[in-house]
């Protein structure tokens, strides 16, 4: 049976290849990448059958390169992953916590384990990846050093756990696009995401999210980023309930089309069926 291509930004035990084999049934061949942008590219390319890229962190919120992405790439968000994210100080075999004096890890990580870093007399250490951090730290012997991930990264690099559950708050989850050239099968629950842009005059914003409260849809995000073409001129990124094919929901695009300078429906996609607790 032919494998699936599926792309990820980083090294292999890194988060995201977790969401991956959480998610996807039959074989996968999971292919990393140094950045997004890259992972982006490989599903263009037509290098990858399809990416899971982060998009947002309960503790730490969202992921700005995806977004960015999202807007100028040709892609379709295709699906979703909730990941409850466990993070772990990671060291050489038989190193302790207090041999530590630096730790590496991707920003989001280190972020998300902020006061974990405060507690010890350690220097946080930015790096482009989880797991490549567990990587480099083996590869030059780093005994005085320590990276956060998860313990399927140690497992994989042969490295010890040096404490477990190191995040600021238990309730830590990150939530992945799955994105492809293809777009998703229509389902009964279903969610839309999509990028627009209005006119930068008194209550155009209002206008436009106006339509979805009269129909009743409800929005389960809300984001802007600046478009960088005009200072405080923004694009907002949207999420909400239903499939962009529904008959309410068709309705309130045709409307947001006429009240916006820009729309682009990034796709409708399955729900994503992880329950936070």
């Amino acid at each position: 049976m032919k494998k699936t291509k599926v792309g990820f930004q980083g090294e292999h035990g890194a988060f995201s290849e977790a969401a991956i084999l959480s998610h996807f049934r039959g074989p996968v061949a999971t292919i990393p990448h140094k950045t997004i942008r890259e992972t982006f590219n490989s599903i263009e390319a037509g290098s990858a059958d399809a990416g899971v890229v982060p998009v947002e962190n309960s503790i730490e919120g969202s992921v700005y390169e995806t977004y960015d992405m999202l807007l100028t790439s040709s892609v379709k968000v295709a699906g979703e992953i909730v990941l409850r994210v466990v993070h772990c100080l990671i060291g050489l075999p038989g190193s302790k916590i207090t041999d530590v004096k630096a730790v590496y890890s991707h920003p989001q990580a280190l972020a998300q384990c902020r006061g974990f870093i405060a507690s010890l007399p350690i220097e946080p250490i930015i790096t482009y990846d989880t797991a490549g951090s567990v990587k480099m730290i083996k590869e030059k012997r780093l005994r005085d050093a320590a990276a956060i991930a998860s313990d399927k990264a140690a497992e994989l690099y042969g490295m010890d756990v040096l404490a477990k559950g190191i995040e600021d708050y238990g309730r830590n989850y990150t939530r992945f696009f799955i994105i492809s050239m293809n777009e998703a099968k229509r389902t009964k629950d279903s969610k839309t995401s999509l990028i627009f842009s209005v006119p930068h005059t008194p209550g155009s914003l209002y206008k436009a999210l106006e339509a979805f409260a009269r129909r009743g849809i409800n929005l389960t995000k809300i984001e802007s980023r600046p478009t960088r073409q005009r200072p405080w001129e923004y694009y907002f990124f949207l999420d909400f309930e239903g499939h962009r094919q529904d008959r309410d929901c068709a309705r309130v695009l045709r409307e947001l089309a006429t009240k916006t300078v820009l729309l682009k429906v990034l796709g409708s996609y399955p729900k994503s069926k992880t329950e936070l607790t």
